[in-house]
């Protein structure tokens, strides 16, 4: 190590001079070479080479600690963008391989993330992320001594409240309380991460059926039943009604008809839009439809029972908008 140190001088502008009129321990002296000063430091006594080696190994485990945090960071961030690119089925299956790695320092570098986020999509994404692993992870924790239940296991058990005992479907169910813990528990399954590909499959399935047999129309309402208010609730977690401050009135409208019950939308569609009692022109309550549907088409998988399922929904109001306006407009 050298006994000396330079500021900012080349090689060539360097001059040493040594003294033997001076103590060695002492600083020597101070020399101007041009526009640079050199100083002399006192030779390293063995002390002081024992504090620059503890100081060296000291800024070396430093070093090696902020390599390892950077290390971990990467990781974590590998993990979360796979996780914020997987559709439902692959979701579920990265949080089961990866179980042990939802620990506090992934939740912190999420938050942080979320945090930094530029667009309010974006952030929206990271918050349902956040939800869906928690909720997987939980039901795991559940789940562990249970058997993990089938997706007709799941369909029954939400049809339980609405089906009697002798399991005679009637529709509309004689008790409206039924209808309220049917909701509760596809509220529940949702959260829980039981809704996936595989129980809107089976739905479908069982709705096809339904319809090819024709004696079943109890069945066939239930079942449409169970995806719209599977659709209700997946659509109600993002909203689009606030740019800012600013309060957007035709998103708002379509948020408050997505989460209501298909019974209630001609009075909603009357008293809101401009055909009716209200200030939404049908033009705009289309657009924001049609963005809505396009949203939709973005951030879900192509061709999925879960596209498929939640952009009918919104066709759904579309159609029921159309026939209100022409009804309330007097064409045929």
């Amino acid at each position: 190590m050298a006994a000396f140190f330079a500021t900012s001088s080349p090689p060539s502008l360097l001059s040493f001079s040594h003294s033997h009129h001076h103590n060695q321990s002492l600083l020597l002296q101070s020399w101007k070479v041009g526009a640079f000063r050199l100083r002399w430091l006192t030779p390293f006594s063995s002390n002081t080479l024992m504090h620059w080696k503890r100081r060296r190994n000291l800024i070396y485990a430093a070093s090696q600690g902020a390599e390892e945090a950077f290390k971990k960071t990467v990781e974590v961030d590998r993990l979360i963008d796979a996780l914020r690119d997987a559709n439902p089925n692959e979701l579920q299956k990265l949080v089961v391989e990866n179980v042990l790695a939802f620990n506090e320092g992934f939740w912190i570098r999420l938050a942080a993330r979320t945090d930094t986020c530029k667009s309010e999509d974006d952030k929206k994404d990271y918050e349902e992320l956040a939800i869906s692993v928690m909720s997987i992870v939980d039901c795991l924790v559940h789940k562990t001594k249970e058997k993990i239940e089938s997706s007709t296991d799941v369909l029954k058990e939400i049809l339980k409240p609405v089906v009697d005992e002798v399991e005679e479907v009637r529709w509309p169910p004689r008790d409206p309380e039924a209808l309220v813990l049917m909701e509760k528990e596809i509220s529940q399954r949702e959260q829980e991460g039981q809704l996936d590909e595989g129980f809107l499959s089976e739905v479908n399935a069982q709705l096809r059926q339904a319809k090819e047999d024709g004696d079943k129309p109890g069945l066939e309402a239930m079942l449409q039943k169970v995806l719209q208010l599977y659709a209700s609730r997946v659509l109600s977690k993002r909203s689009y009604a606030k740019k800012g401050e600013e309060v957007l009135k035709a998103e708002q409208f379509l948020e408050a008809i997505i989460k209501a019950p298909e019974e209630e939308w001609n009075k909603l569609l009357i008293n809101a839009m401009t055909v009716g009692k209200g200030d939404i022109s049908p033009d705009e309550f289309y657009a924001v439809i049609k963005k809505r549907i396009e949203r939709t088409l973005i951030r879900t998988e192509g061709g999925s029972y879960q596209q498929r399922v939640l952009t009918e929904y919104l066709k759904g109001i579309q159609s029921r908008a159309e026939e209100i306006v022409q009804v309330l407009q007097g064409k045929p």
